[in-house]
C-alpha cells in the first residue's frame, strides 16, 4: 500500500516490533497525527474469539467518561408524547412514518437511530438499507427504549456501541487527539473494561490479542497487552 509523505514520516518516529505503555502510545499518537483537522483517536482491538459462532460474538455499548469528542446527531422514531420527550432531550431529528418514507428514499443523515418499542413493526422495514451501515435500532444497544429522553442523553454524552467484525476484531473512536491524554487514557481503559467483562464463556486462550492505538490518518502503534489487560 502506497502511503503519503506524512504518513511515512510519522512512522519513522514509531520503533518496529515495540510495544509501547498506554501512556506513550497516546503520546506518540498525539505527536504524529499532523492533519489540517481534529484527528479520532481509535483503538483496535484482536480477540481470540471466533465470530462465525453466535455465543463468540463480542457486542456491547460503553459511555465514554469524557465523550468521543464528536458531534452525535441522533434520529428517534416516535409518536405522541415519546416524540415530545425525544424533542425535549435534545434529539436531531424526531419524526415516525414521514422519517421511514425519508429513509426508504436514501436518507442517512444522522449517526444514531433510537426507536421505542411500538414503531419496531416499521422500522424493521428499513432492516434491509440500516443494518449494513450499522444504524439499526437493537435492545440490547438501548436504542429500542421507551426511556427515550435518557437514550437520547446517553448518547449525546457519549455514549457508544461497538460490535466484533468477522474477523475478531474491535475498531472504536475514543476521543479527538487535541484530547488530553489524561482524558484519553480514561477512555480507553473504560471501554477495554467492558471489552473484558464481555468475554464470552466459549471463548478458549487468550481473549484479548492485541490491542493498536492510531488516529484516522496516522499510523497504529501498539499498545503492551500486558499494561491494559487485567
Amino acid at each position: 500500500m502506497k502511503h503519503s509523505r506524512r504518513y511515512n514520516d510519522a512512522q519513522t518516529k514509531i520503533t518496529r516490533g515495540v510495544d509501547y505503555s498506554l501512556d506513550d502510545a497516546i503520546k506518540l499518537v498525539k505527536e504524529v497525527a499532523t492533519a489540517k483537522f481534529d484527528e479520532t483517536v481509535e483503538v483496535t482491538v484482536r480477540l481470540g474469539v471466533d465470530p462465525r459462532h453466535a455465543d463468540q460474538v463480542v457486542r456491547g455499548t460503553v459511555t465514554l467518561p469524557h465523550g468521543t469528542g464528536k458531534d452525535v446527531r441522533v434520529l428517534v422514531i416516535a409518536k405522541g408524547a415519546k416524540a415530545t420527550e425525544a424533542e425535549e432531550a435534545g434529539a436531531d431529528f424526531v419524526g415516525f412514518d414521514d422519517v421511514v418514507t425519508k429513509i426508504q428514499g436514501g436518507w442517512y443523515d444522522f449517526d444514531v437511530m433510537i426507536a421505542t418499542p411500538d414503531v419496531m413493526a416499521q422500522v424493521g422495514k428499513l432492516g434491509r438499507v440500516l443494518g449494513p451501515r450499522g444504524l439499526m435500532p437493537n435492545p440490547k444497544a438501548g436504542t429500542v427504549t421507551m426511556e427515550v429522553a435518557k437514550a437520547v442523553q446517553d448518547v449525546k454524552a457519549g455514549k457508544i456501541e461497538f460490535r466484533v467484525d468477522k474477523y475478531g476484531i474491535l475498531h472504536v473512536g475514543v476521543g479527538k487527539v487535541s484530547f488530553d491524554p489524561a482524558k484519553l487514557e480514561e477512555n480507553i481503559r473504560s471501554f477495554l473494561d467492558v471489552v473484558q467483562r464481555l468475554r464470552p464463556p466459549a471463548a478458549k486462550g487468550q481473549y484479548v490479542r492485541s490491542v493498536t492505538l492510531g488516529s484516522t490518518m496516522g499510523p497504529g502503534v501498539r499498545v503492551d497487552r500486558n499494561s491494559i489487560v487485567s
